[in-house]
């Protein structure tokens, strides 16, 4: 295929250079592996396969003209309320045991098993000791990391009924869940469970399947991921508002350039300490660099941007391209939204990729394993594996497009707060007043079937206009950071409302809180608000939104969020309208049971006027202006 504009696939420059370039080297990228998968399976698209059980797989006509049970007589509802469970459990069980990773991480700390990891908020974890109702008197920070590290690894048993951070929840909210039936108890019991129920000859009504996801659904996001969030900001620090840099022009052409990428900070940390270490700086400047350049991809390089301003090279569509610079020595990852292609464009070039976690090979990488005990002695490993590898970069082949675009990040609930002088009632006073209209958080994924970055920066866009505030994690996050808005001048594109409390605190309309497992802050932020006021989250003038989602971990967090009570959009059609009763109970049915639902809308400007409808009627319900 001759061409040379990919604008069609991208809204970013930088992108669209590199895929020129990978077309003419040769290079095959996702996109051209998504177009030799055209067409789709039209029943794997609407949730009609199932290969659940030996005696298929089986599938259902949606035209009724052939098969209408599978082998075992589970008709279209049952077949597509499974696979919608079991996405779910594999997004929970994702983002959770990404948590458990920072609880074990915790609990050596305290124990004194590893001196590569300490605790750099010390007072964070007081305060998370005395909500979970630890006793902090004549606790040193050590005792307070094993003892709160030993009850949340109680919430990935089975042995307790409610989750240690489930009182963030406002009481309406939890009231509605015990009378559901659907008061997530333990991590992986309701991961388990939902395993059990989908396997042939269990659990085949359903409505049933559906509430029991959404249980699942709420134990990754007040449990898994809220655990992920907390315990990253009391072992590598709580963010703080700073400005940092992103697109494929940070790497540096006359540096050794290392990216992280995946999700877990455990591994990222390291490195970047390594990175700093004076005899691989020496020994870089040897091999004629510069120096060492340190940025992260995805969320990995999202944990790293908030906490330590480290940049941001892209998101998951960009991985890929950020080899084809020719500039990239080493890609070292962890974990999740990890292509298996990265290796195979890697091997197109001088660039190494090293594996980290025993849960995460890849063929054809090198694996260094990380562990506790070990992370400082693999980090500088893999940061010297990287300045070898700069011998051999080829000068020719090397092409950085653009510059760096600044973006301001940092902005975790207690920077927030305290920004706000300690209290939300500023933020309260901004909504009753008009000026802040509501709150979106726009989350997830890129997805080669959509245009890249273009649904998540426009739904922003259009969204701060209409003077609502917007949050972003995990890739939006690069979406909007490469459009400019998130600095504060981003102010001029908001409705007047917005613009003028964004100048007086000097934030942007866009905020940058964090990786795809902090949107745990989100919700904990709207828990806090509807507690002070006295309602239920389900009474705000909020939503969320997924526009460009692909993983599994984004079906997880929809329901969670859904389940929490706030309306969702979703830009990207599940595979579910096989089934009008599991469509019909997503988009419709949840309204009258959890007060939110999901609306499906690939057009971001479509979507901004459901959001904004949203807000507006939550805002009369509350006796406010719309």
């Amino acid at each position: 295929m001759s061409k040379t504009d990919f604008s069609d696939l991208t809204i970013c420059k930088d992108a669209q250079q590199m895929l020129a370039k990978a077309r003419e080297e040769g290079v095959e990228t996702v996109w051209d592996r998504k177009r030799a998968q055209e067409p789709h399976c039209g029943f794997c698209e609407l949730g009609l396969s199932c290969r659940n059980c030996a005696m298929g797989p089986c599938r259902i006509d949606p035209f009724g003209h052939g098969p209408q049970r599978g082998v075992c007589g589970a008709d279209a509802h049952v077949i597509v309320a499974r696979n919608v469970g079991r996405s779910v459990a594999s997004g929970a069980a994702a983002h959770s045991d990404h948590g458990r990773d920072l609880v074990e991480t915790l609990h050596a700390i305290g124990e004194g098993s590893t001196t590569d990891y300490t605790i750099r908020d010390p007072e964070k974890l007081a305060r998370i000791a005395v909500e979970l109702g630890i006793e902090t008197a004549g606790k040193d920070t050590n005792a307070l990391a094993r003892a709160v590290s030993e009850r949340l690894f109680e919430d990935y048993g089975i042995r307790r009924n409610s989750l240690a951070f489930i009182g963030r929840a406002p009481q309406k909210r939890r009231d509605l869940w015990k009378k559901l039936g659907i008061t997530p108890r333990g991590i992986d019991r309701e991961v388990v469970e939902m395993m059990h129920r989908t396997h042939m000859g269990v659990d085949n009504e359903p409505v049933n399947l559906l509430l029991h996801a959404a249980r699942v659904a709420l134990s990754d996001g007040w449990a898994g991921s809220l655990t992920a969030t907390e315990l990253s900001d009391v072992i590598f620090g709580t963010p703080t508002p700073r400005v940092a840099q992103v697109n494929l022009a940070v790497l540096k052409e006359d540096h050794v350039n290392i990216l992280v990428h995946g999700h877990n900070p455990i591994v990222s940390e390291a490195i970047l300490a390594a990175t700093k270490d004076p005899g691989l700086i020496k020994a870089a400047k040897d091999k004629g660099a510069a120096g060492i350049n340190l940025a992260g991809l995805c969320c990995t390089g999202n944990e790293l941007l908030m906490r330590q301003g480290i940049p941001m090279a892209g998101n998951h569509l960009m991985s890929e391209l950020a080899i084809v610079t020719g500039a990239v020595d080493l890609i070292i990852v962890d974990y999740q939204c990890i292509m298996p292609g990265l290796v195979t464009v890697a091997g197109c070039y001088h660039s190494k990729v090293i594996t980290t976690s025993p849960k995460a090979h890849f063929s054809g990488a090198e694996h260094v394993e990380f562990s506790l005990d070990n992370a400082r002695q693999k980090a500088l490993q893999a940061v010297g594996m990287a300045i070898e590898a700069y011998s051999g970069r080829d000068p020719k082949r090397v092409f950085i497009p653009g510059s760096p675009v600044p973006m301001m990040t940092g902005f975790s609930n207690e920077a927030v707060i305290g920004a706000l002088g300690g209290t939300l009632t500023p933020l309260i006073d901004a909504i009753k007043a008009g000026q802040i209209r509501g709150a979106v958080g726009i989350v997830g994924c890129n997805n080669p079937r959509v245009k890249h970055d273009f649904a998540n920066s426009e739904l922003a866009k259009e969204l701060i206009k209409r003077d609502i505030l917007v949050l972003v994690t995990g890739c939006a996050t690069v979406s909007t950071g490469k459009q400019g808005l998130l600095m504060p001048e981003a102010a001029s594109l908001a409705g007047p409302g917005l613009s003028a409390v964004c100048r007086a605190l000097g934030i942007p309309p866009v905020l940058h809180v964090g990786s795809c497992v902090d949107n745990s802050r989100i919700m904990s932020l709207c828990a806090a608000l509807a507690t002070t006021l006295g309602v239920d989250i389900s009474d705000l003038p909020v939503a969320a939104a997924a526009p460009e989602w692909y993983s599994e971990k984004a079906v997880a967090i929809g329901l969670y969020a859904v389940a929490s009570g706030v309306f969702t959009v979703l830009g990207v059609t599940p595979p579910v309208l096989g089934s009008s009763v599991v469509a019909g109970l997503l988009t419709n049915g949840l309204e009258g049971v959890v007060g939110a639902t999901f609306a499906i809308e690939p057009d971001p400007c479509k979507a901004a006027e459901l959001i904004d409808a949203r807000i507006r009627t939550k805002r009369l319900a509350l006796g406010l202006s719309a």
